[in-house]
């Protein structure tokens, strides 16, 4: 009988043990798994108990909470202005969110540790938990500016605005975009089709292009060759002469490198200011062989290529390309072959050449308040990487202004203002018609703002750089105008 007993105990004690066990595990390994659960229907009800904080732009609400009269879900989300600023609040859906809505979320809902003491005087006063506010970057007035310029063009891109001494992020636009709205809703199952028809859109409404795609800057990289060939040595400068042949032959093939539609560049010999004007690839493609691939990938790192940067989304990583052959160093050097940047890549050249040298790091968070209006936190403007020395920035400011005033982006000049500039067309592989680019800042000499923007397959059939001149640079000078004059 004793035995019988003893067998009897061991056994509930095991089974205790193992319930125990169980517990401690469901509790503290799986508690965030089976929280985050879609079928954890308590979890989807407490996504809409707390008012989430607000996404403020220049002072105006671009995303807030609103009380609603169901007993389930006591807060939705509402976006004003909803397609402009879609890409930068994101969405807040029954089961994920985008942007500055899933960057920011701990933020957002309350939950931040930063937010432990405003939580505790809730406690204690009895007042239900808020979630802090988010001040972003964006100049409203330059949004718009972006958003209808680039509308109007009828065609997909992006435009991307930096202000070059602080890295502050103005203008975040991509287009086609999409209404957040319908992806925030809590029906679950019309969020979820909706979400299904908009993932699978050949135009992609969903993907931010400023920070998630990659294109072949075309003729734009000019300014970074330019700036390589500056840097390997000081005595050059806007007036010094280089071989503009009509075709440049490339090493061990039997193709030359023209330029655009075999057009002379010049007499053949041309100041380096006369080859930016004109976007000779013939040049450019020459600098890019002497220079080699070393000291041409070294200065797109200088520029911040192949840092991995968050703003705070994460940002799609630019890339010169891999080492090959002359030939294709001669390509790659003019923004083509396996050369790939995002326009916010292209938008921090522009801004570095306009900050003297130095590119700040990019960043779209300005402040973080609670709900009663203190600050949490603010932002601190970093130096991300020197990427010239200020002589060389100053010859490229000096060169690009030329671009504007007597090349190929005379369309982006604003009255009254000093406009430094460079246009770009970027051939595909895919057989569309090739990209319009357009990097620029302003005022020249002491600038303000910053940017990029690409059109796609916006180039037209109007010759040489022409395309990125027609077609991007008048966006451009929508923004800088917006932005520089009253």
């Amino acid at each position: 009988m004793n035995g019988t007993l003893k067998r009897v105990s061991v056994a509930c004690l095991a089974m205790f043990a193992l319930l125990m066990i169980n517990v401690n595990f469901l509790q503290a390994v799986r508690a965030e798994e089976l929280r985050a659960d879609a079928r954890n229907v308590r979890n989807f009800y407490e996504r809409y108990s707390i008012e989430r904080g607000r996404i403020i732009a220049g002072g105006k609400v671009i995303a807030q909470s609103v009380e609603t009269d169901s007993k389930r879900f006591r807060f939705i989300r509402q976006y004003p202005d909803a397609k402009l600023y879609a890409h930068v609040t994101g969405f807040f859906s029954p089961e994920s969110a985008s942007a500055i809505e899933a960057s920011e979320n701990k933020l957002l809902d309350g939950s931040s540790a930063d937010l432990l003491l405003r939580r505790s005087i809730d406690l204690f006063t009895g007042e239900p938990t808020k979630g802090a506010n988010v001040e972003v970057t964006i100049n409203p007035k330059a949004q718009k500016a972006a958003y209808d310029a680039l509308r109007q063009s009828g065609k997909r891109g992006a435009v991307i605005a930096i202000e070059p001494k602080t890295g502050a992020i103005l203008a975040m636009v991509s287009l086609p975009t999409y209404d957040p709205t319908e992806l925030s809703g809590t029906d679950k199952g019309k969020v979820f089709s909706r979400y299904d028809e908009l993932a699978k859109a050949k135009d992609q409404p969903l993907l931010n292009r400023t920070i998630g795609q990659t294109y072949p800057p075309g003729s734009t990289f000019k300014v970074v060759t330019m700036a390589a060939y500056l840097e390997d040595d000081s005595s050059r400068g806007p007036d010094t002469t280089v071989d503009a042949p009509q075709n440049l032959p490339l090493p061990n093939t039997n193709i030359n490198l023209p330029n655009y539609g075999g057009a002379a560049c010049g007499s053949g010999s041309v100041t380096l200011t006369y080859a930016l004007e004109r976007s000779c690839n013939t040049p450019f493609g020459k600098m890019g062989m002497e220079l080699g691939y070393d000291k041409m990938n070294e200065q797109t790192e200088k520029f911040g290529m192949g840092t991995q940067i968050g703003v705070p989304m994460s940002v799609a990583q630019s890339d010169f390309g891999k080492e090959e052959d002359k030939a294709a160093l001669a390509m790659a050097s003019i923004g083509q072959r396996s050369n790939r940047m995002t326009p916010l890549q292209m938008a921090m050249i522009a801004a570095g050449i306009a900050n003297n040298g130095t590119v700040m790091k990019p960043y779209l968070v300005n402040k973080i308040t609670d709900a009663k209006g203190d600050t949490i936190d603010e932002a601190d403007p970093d130096e991300l990487t020197d990427a010239v020395s200020e002589d060389t920035a100053s010859k490229l400011r000096q060169m690009m202004v030329s671009v504007v005033q007597n090349g190929t982006a005379n369309l982006a000049q604003v009255p009254g203002v000093q406009v430094a500039g460079k246009t770009g067309t970027a051939e595909t592989a895919d057989g569309q018609p090739p990209h319009a680019w357009f990097i620029s800042f302003a005022p020249a000499d002491d600038p303000k703002i910053a940017l990029a923007v690409i059109v796609e397959s916006g180039a037209a059939n109007v010759g040489a750089e022409a395309t990125g001149g027609h077609t991007a640079a008048p966006i451009a000078k929508a923004v800088l105008e917006a932005v520089l004059t009253k």
